[in-house]
């Protein structure tokens, strides 16, 4: 089973979610950033502390 195929079976159980970012100090949620800032968003590494 792929993963499109399972997404689409779970599509009912599935919520969309808030995504924050810390920005200049405090958090802010991305869906408030313009089309620029949400392009720069994405385009951020992740980084995972060990």
């Amino acid at each position: 089973m792929c993963k499109e195929e399972i997404l689409e079976i779970m599509q009912a159980k599935r919520k969309r979610c808030t995504v924050y970012t810390r920005v200049m100090g405090y958090h802010r949620p991305v869906e408030s950033f313009n089309l620029g800032k949400v392009g720069e968003h994405k385009e951020r590494k992740q980084f995972v502390q060990r």
